[in-house]
């Protein structure tokens, strides 16, 4: 993503993608780490310029990760299924991250945005950490999943839903997505930056959004944290 931005300012086009063959200082959501051994991991990052306003980017890692889950399932045996907001999960168990970094404009540009993709392909379950899953520990008995064919399946629906995502002024028809998302209807917390909130995760709005249920029934909008089961059933 470093890469990529800098590029980015020194005037790539749009479009323009950086592939790792591993990483050392990975970024994921709260400033989290991540490593990847060489080989063991599809991991690159795109630079978009979308001409839209940044309240717009809501939806854009979710319509990223229907692409990401389409992209897995056409080179291999599984159903995928997406975490709010940026998670690809096979199973109970994370697969694939995406990460979106903006920048906005400044009156001379239109906003940035480095969007950053990682799936786990051939890391051994003793290399993973606590609640992920490689696609080769996912599939046992099949071929070991091919980096260049996963990134040959994954561009052009990255594509598709980008120019669908611009098409629609940011604000893309979601139904994909909610088709897979994860914990629906199950009680969950939400915890952004020391704040927990808890609920009935009932939906995402048409902007991303997650939409947590109350036990009094009041839906609230949530924009951002990080989603998990919550600590008991409701209702």
């Amino acid at each position: 993503m470093d890469e990529v931005a800098a590029l980015a300012a020194g005037g790539a086009p749009e479009g323009t993608v950086v592939v790792a063959d591993h990483q050392t200082a990975g970024r994921g959501r709260a400033g989290r780490g991540w490593s990847a051994p060489p080989g063991s991991a599809l991991l690159l990052s795109a630079l978009l310029r979308p001409p839209l306003p940044p309240d717009r980017f809501g939806p854009l890692p979710l319509v990223v990760g229907v692409a990401v889950a389409e992209a897995l399932e056409a080179v291999a045996p599984v159903t995928c299924r997406l975490k709010w907001p940026n998670d690809v999960w096979i199973g109970d168990a994370k697969v694939a991250g995406i990460l979106a970094a903006a920048r906005t404009g400044d009156g001379t540009e239109p906003a940035r945005l480095v969007l950053g993709i990682g799936v786990n392909l051939t890391t051994p379950p003793a290399d993973l950490p606590g609640g992920a899953t490689s696609l080769a520990t996912a599939t046992p008995g099949a071929p070991p999943p091919d980096r260049e064919a996963v990134l040959a399946a994954l561009l052009p629906r990255l594509g598709d839903q980008y120019a669908d995502f611009l098409g629609t002024g940011g604000r893309p028809d979601l139904s994909p997505w909610r088709e897979r998302a994860a914990l629906l209807g199950e009680a969950v917390a939400v915890v952004d930056r020391g704040e927990r909130r808890e609920g009935r995760f009932v939906g995402v709005d048409d902007d991303g959004t997650l939409l947590l249920e109350h036990d009094d029934g009041a839906v609230v909008r949530v924009v951002a944290g990080d989603l998990t089961r919550g600590p008991a059933p409701l209702g």
